[in-house]
């Protein structure tokens, strides 16, 4: 028997893939090396707090707009199967992401205990080897995420402990010196851990600290976990070190020693002692299961596979992704790594599939060819969508025009779209909910940097913050653009700021063409 869909991985990603064909009576299979789902949230955050939010009253009862604050519940129609139901704490223990994961797997044709060792790919056809099984799928979906640790090229890396296996009880680092490799969360993470018994920590990296609420991209250093940089700048003996980590050697009486190169300084080399070295250095694919025939290419120092816009392998036709591993696409720049995009990215694929391979198109509302009509279903749109809050200028509605007819796509990839997604050269209005170019230089509590007001729609185009645009594609480019004017509370639908400007602006366009 030949599945039309083999999915690796019962993470969220997996499930989320799982549910939409299992909704719509789709042949699939999903297999689980673990004998649970998310079996990677069972072990990480190694400190069991998540940075993925949980706001749970929003002053709002509409569940589209709730998820805007719901970073953790997977796309579903089953309202006690939002995460909220699972907890109330702001940031959640991981526990409680497991006993969500197992409740939403419920149902679901998934596999478990059962560890993929060979894909290959033969003609039109995968072989799939899973213990003592071997299946074949016309479609591979590889929803692993990054499971494997990413150790730099380090001179003595395998000296070092490392973020996966390393202890999280404090006592065991009681007046140590310790150095940590890395400048993301699990680096201050560990870090935090450890303030109020080791001796002295060092961070270190080669890269700046980016703090998220400056460049609005999560995966950045988020306040929950930066108390260290307190310590830091505080004088308490801990450091954040510029600069990269060129050897690791270890000590005759049992310590380490490295070679640290400064970034900023015309030190060349300083060597400094440490009793414990831990890697805190992210994460990468585990591509080791490919056969040669259906080996992706890989990108980001071989950390993610490369992607089309469809998700799927740039070089091995039928094998696609989903979930974290699609932050190949818009790596650092929006959300397709974290739960609270990717679902999107997920419910995006299925319907990339169901079009595909199922002859079934995008689904699209009807609407009247009338500057009203376009601009009434824009404002609804970007005052409730969660979709378009959460995958910021990668996912955008579509509102396409053929003759006197129009129809609304929602939630398309817009790198999709300029692929032909859906269909060639179309006459479109592309509505993204975007940041400014220089969102990321801003910093948003200097007072003495000046500042677009709100509301204000006549220099909208020049807003930093979080606001709504829409680009009119013809002829396979963008002939115009209109910002929406930036709201305190995001409120785009103030008559005189937002609505009668954007039909002015549809009306405009409708008359160019005729």
């Amino acid at each position: 028997m030949t599945l039309d869909y083999l999915i690796i991985g019962a993470g969220p990603a997996g499930l989320q893939l799982a549910h939409l064909l299992e909704r719509d009576g789709r042949d699939h299979l999903v297999l689980e090396a673990g004998p649970t789902p998310g079996t990677f949230f069972t072990t990480y955050p190694r400190h069991r707090q998540l940075i993925s939010i949980n706001k749970v009253w929003t002053g709002s009862d509409d569940p589209e707009f709730n998820l805007r604050a719901d970073w953790n519940s997977l796309l579903t129609d089953d309202p006690a199967l939002l995460f909220k139901n699972y907890s109330r704490r702001y940031f959640p223990d991981a526990a409680d992401l497991v006993r969500y994961l197992a409740d939403f797997a419920r149902g679901l044709r998934v596999r478990y205990d059962t560890r993929v060792t060979r894909v290959a790919r033969d003609g039109d056809l995968f072989t799939v080897h899973a213990g003592d099984d071997t299946l074949t799928a016309r479609r591979v979906v590889v929803a692993t995420g990054v499971s494997q640790l990413y150790v730099p090229p380090i001179d003595g890396a395998e000296l070092a402990e490392r973020y996966d296996t390393v202890s999280v009880d404090p006592d065991d680092f009681t007046d140590q010196r310790v150095l940590i490799i890395g400048k993301g969360n699990s680096t201050f993470e560990t870090a935090d851990a450890l303030v109020e018994t080791a001796a002295v920590i060092h961070v270190a990296g080669p890269h700046s600290v980016k703090l998220a609420w400056q460049s609005h991209y999560v995966g950045h250093l988020r306040a929950v976990n930066n108390n260290f940089l307190d310590t830091y700048q505080l004088k308490s003996q801990n450091a954040v070190l510029d600069g990269t980590v060129e050897r690791i050697a270890r000590r005759d009486d049992g310590g380490y020693r490295i070679d640290f190169r400064y970034a900023r300084t015309v030190e060349a080399i300083r060597q400094i002692d440490y009793d414990r070295v831990i890697l805190c250095t992210g994460f990468r694919f585990d591509a080791s299961i490919f056969d040669p025939s259906a080996r992706p290419r890989l990108v980001i120092n071989d950390r993610f596979p490369e992607q089309t816009s469809a998700y799927e392998s740039v070089n091995v036709p039928g094998l696609y992704f989903a979930g974290t591993l699609t932050q190949q696409r818009d790596f650092k720049r929006s959300t397709n790594g974290f739960i609270h995009g990717f679902r999107y990215g997920v419910r995006a694929l299925h319907r990339i599939l169901d079009a595909r391979h199922h002859d079934t198109a995008w689904p699209a509302a009807p609407l009247e060819v009338t500057p009203e009509a376009i601009t009434d279903a824009i404002i609804a749109r970007i005052n409730r969508t969660s979709a378009l809050w959460q995958q910021f200028a990668v996912l955008g509605d579509v509102v396409v025009v053929s003759g006197d007819t129009a129809r609304y796509h929602e939630e398309v990839p817009v790198a999709y779209l300029h692929d032909g997604g859906l269909g060639p050269e179309p006459f479109a209005f592309v509505v993204t909910l975007e940041y400014g170019p220089d969102h990321d230089q801003v910093d948003p509590f200097d007072i003495t940097v000046p500042r677009i007001a709100e509301n204000d729609a006549a220099h909208a185009h020049d807003a930093s913050y979080l606001h709504p645009v829409v680009r009119v594609h013809r002829g396979g480019r963008v002939v115009a653009v209109h910002h929406l004017a930036e709201n305190l509370e995001n409120h785009w639908n103030l008559p005189d700021v937002h609505h009668q400007p954007l039909v002015l602006f549809v009306k405009g366009v409708l008359s160019d063409a005729g």
